[in-house]
């Protein structure tokens, strides 16, 4: 009820006592979405803190404030050494204003997201705080009052329709006749609980910080679970607040960092389980240096020109169909064959190694994720956020590469030819890590280097990825990736976009993919 007419009308009657008689000093504003009011009268200082986010408006009287130097902006210039002559609330209405001398008026509109400050000179409107709401503009603060009441007759016939005859109660008034027996009572009974609750809006005795439905609110009414009460709306409001933003923030938080570690977790595990499945494929397949065997121990039984024939593979004690190809010889298939055999030993070790890895992060992402559903208070939250910031791609829009991050290294990707020229020449360092695709084109990638840090092998691993991810080999099964540190990477003079001479480099053969395309990136 912060923002209910009921509550306001109490606020502006006591701001109007304080205030009189006060000159504003400064109204500035160093948060987007926050309006600062600085009061002096002698030695007495009064502050007004308007907040107007897009989920959250309120004001906040704080006893003291130091204004920062840098990124605050002076607003309402006319204000500036005006006195205070009244503050006076709107009749059924979320509003207030403060009436200034020199023809002055500051008016609040309390309308929840909407909400606004507009300046008026002389009764003409000069100047918003939001400006984005253009419209309010044609507001004029003298004719804000509504004329809203409770007719008997209309109630009688629909007493259910209560919050439609009387659009100033909002939703506590309700919970609260709710919570008293209204619905089960005769039409009677009804209509003298409601003016015994009005009774109460209009000349309240407390100001309530009540627990309903999970949330934290401001009440004139014992509703849902009774925290704290406050004999005044100040207090009221000065204590209400900063605890709403911080549950505010919690909800917000926490749940974009269940998702996002949730979203990790599924696509870790979804990884995972592809990686052994390959490998059970791979342990009860036919390793290709068997079928090779059989063809070399099979020679004299191979018709010249076959494109299948069926040997006896004494490995498996059977008769196997092997497919050959007519072109090449029987002994050129099985040189061919124990080259794979190679490259399969490697992959396997590669799948094995990647399949360690994954395991590791989907135990450590299933473990943040077990602590982060134990927090339960908005500064748990922001040290653990802080500690376990996620990896994240970031694509940069106006740089001439992508960026990723994982385990605190960044790993820069050329977009283009041209951009890699950029990425290569204009933002590396000599000793941070250059690779690319060998032989092939492909983008430039760097991972940029850390004073004091050697390179992880891992992330040197996802970064070979990436870069043969972005090359001509990307649906190759296995691709060399060379790396060197960027000092020994030079452009020659008339030379290609993208074109570079590459000295004492060290090659990785890596299977091209993106190892963050299951990452989640945070807004």
């Amino acid at each position: 009820m912060h923002q209910n007419y009921f509550f306001i009308r109490q606020l502006a009657t006591q701001l109007d006592g304080l205030l009189r008689g006060f000159t504003l000093q400064a109204a500035f504003s160093q948060e987007k979405d926050e309006l600062m009011l600085a009061f002096c009268k002698k030695e007495q200082e009064f502050y007004i803190k308007t907040i107007q986010t897009s989920t959250f408006s309120s004001l906040q009287f704080p006893q003291t404030f130091n204004r920062a130097r840098q990124n605050s902006v002076d607003l309402f210039a006319p204000l500036v050494g005006a006195e205070v002559l009244e503050v006076r609330a709107h009749r059924q209405e979320r509003s207030f204003y403060i009436t200034f001398s020199n023809q002055r008026v500051l008016l609040f509109k309390l309308f929840g997201n909407r909400s606004n400050v507009v300046l008026y000179v002389e009764d003409q409107p000069v100047e918003l705080f939001h400006k984005k709401l253009a419209k309010d503009l044609n507001l004029d603060y003298q004719q804000m009052d509504q004329a809203w009441h409770l007719d008997k007759e209309a109630f009688f016939k629909a007493p259910e329709s209560l919050r439609k005859l009387l659009p100033t109660l909002g939703d506590l008034p309700w919970l609260y006749l709710l919570e008293n027996g209204f619905g089960s009572m005769e039409i009677q009974q009804q209509w003298d609980l409601v003016q015994v609750m009005l009774q109460v809006l209009e000349n309240p005795t407390c100001y309530y910080l009540v627990q309903k439905d999970k949330m934290l609110r401001l009440s004139l009414l014992p509703v849902g679970e009774t925290l704290e009460a406050y004999q005044d709306p100040i207090s009221a409001l000065n204590a209400f607040v900063p605890r709403y933003r911080a549950q505010e923030y919690f909800q917000k938080n926490y749940a974009a960092a269940h998702k996002q570690l949730t979203k990790q977790l599924d696509g870790a595990q979804k990884i995972w389980w592809q990686i052994q499945e390959q490998l059970e494929h791979w342990h009860h397949g036919t390793p290709y240096s068997q079928t090779a065997d059989v063809i070399m121990a099979n020679l004299t039984n191979i018709p010249p020109g076959s494109k299948e024939v069926e040997l006896y593979d004494f490995y498996q004690d059977t008769i196997r169909l092997i497919k050959l190809q007519s072109t090449e010889t029987p002994q050129k298939t099985a040189e061919r064959l124990y080259k794979k055999t190679k490259n399969q030993k490697i992959e396997l070790q590669l799948l094995e190694e990647r399949a360690a890895r994954k395991e590791a992060e989907v135990e450590r992402l299933s473990q943040l994720l077990q602590e982060l559903e134990t927090l339960e208070t908005a500064p748990q939250l922001r040290q653990f956020l802080k500690q376990h910031a996620p990896t994240q791609a970031v694509a940069q829009v106006d740089l001439p590469y992508h960026t990723f991050e994982t385990m605190g290294f960044k790993i820069l990707v050329g977009k283009n030819a041209k951009a890699n020229d950029k990425l290569t020449l204009k933002h590396t360092h000599k000793d941070d890590l250059w690779l690319h695709a060998k032989d092939v084109p492909g983008s430039h990638v760097v991972i940029k280097f850390q004073a004091g840090k050697s390179f992880p092998t891992p992330v040197i691993e996802a970064a070979a990825q990436l870069a043969a991810f972005y090359s001509k080999r990307k649906n190759d099964s296995l691709c060399p990736v060379l790396y060197t540190p960027k000092k020994y990477v030079r452009k020659p003079k008339g030379a290609t976009p993208g074109s570079v001479i590459v000295e004492r480099e060290k090659v990785l053969l890596v299977k091209p993919e993106n190892p963050f395309k299951t990452q989640y990136t945070v807004a």
